[in-house]
C-alpha cells in the first residue's frame, strides 16, 4: 500500500475504532430515565375560574351550549389538527373516554380555528369518540385562559373550571381520570 495513503487510512481507523469504544461505553453505563413514572396530574384552580357560556355546532351542524353540561363534570379540550401533541394525545383521550362516559362525566373536543370540512376529514383519519365541536372563528377559545394547544379544562357539577392541564396527557390514566371522578 502507497505510504501516504497509510499515513490518512492509519489515524482515521484510530478514530473510528476510539469513537466506536466511547460509544458502546456510554451505552453500556447508560442509566435509562422513564419519561414518565407516573400520569401527569392535572393543574387546581384555586379559586376556580367562571367562563361564560358559549353555543358552538358540533360536528352534525347541532348547537351544543356550555350550560347543557351544568350537574355532571365536564372535560373540555381544545385543540387543531394540524398540532402534533393534540394528535398524540386523542388515542388515550378516546380510551379515557371509553372508561368515563357510562359513569356521569362528559368529554368535548373543541377544535380552534379550523373549518368543518377540515375536522371533519381529520376525524375520517383520526376517530374521535366523544363530541367535536367547531370554534371556526376562535371566539369561544379566545375566552379561556389558553397558553397552547392542546389545553384541556375540568369543570365541576356546577360550571366551573378547577382543574387545567396544559400540553398533552394520558387521558386513559385512572390516577388522571381519579381528579376527575372526585368532582362527582
Amino acid at each position: 500500500m502507497n505510504p501516504s495513503i497509510m499515513k490518512i487510512v492509519i489515524p482515521l481507523l484510530l478514530i473510528v475504532g476510539a469513537l466506536l469504544f466511547a460509544v458502546k461505553s456510554l451505552q453500556d453505563n447508560a442509566v435509562v430515565i422513564p419519561t414518565r413514572t407516573v400520569p401527569e396530574q392535572l393543574t387546581t384552580l384555586d379559586p376556580p375560574l367562571i367562563v361564560p357560556n358559549f353555543e358552538l355546532l358540533d360536528l352534525e351542524g347541532k348547537p351544543q351550549t356550555l350550560t347543557a353540561y351544568k350537574g355532571q363534570p365536564l372535560i373540555v379540550n381544545f385543540w387543531a389538527t394540524w398540532c402534533p401533541p393534540c394528535r398524540a394525545e386523542l388515542p388515550s383521550m378516546n380510551r379515557g373516554w371509553a372508561k368515563i362516559k357510562d359513569e356521569g362525566i362528559a368529554m368535548i373536543a373543541i377544535n380552534v380555528g379550523e373549518s368543518e370540512d377540515t375536522v371533519f376529514a381529520f376525524t375520517g383519519e383520526y376517530p374521535i369518540d366523544f363530541k367535536v365541536l367547531l370554534d371556526e372563528q376562535g371566539t369561544v377559545s379566545a375566552q379561556w385562559p389558553m397558553r397552547g394547544l392542546p389545553t384541556t379544562f375540568v369543570l365541576n357539577k356546577k360550571g366551573d373550571v378547577v382543574y387545567q392541564a396544559i400540553g398533552g396527557r394520558e387521558w386513559d390514566a385512572d390516577e388522571l381520570l381519579d381528579q376527575v371522578r372526585q368532582l362527582k
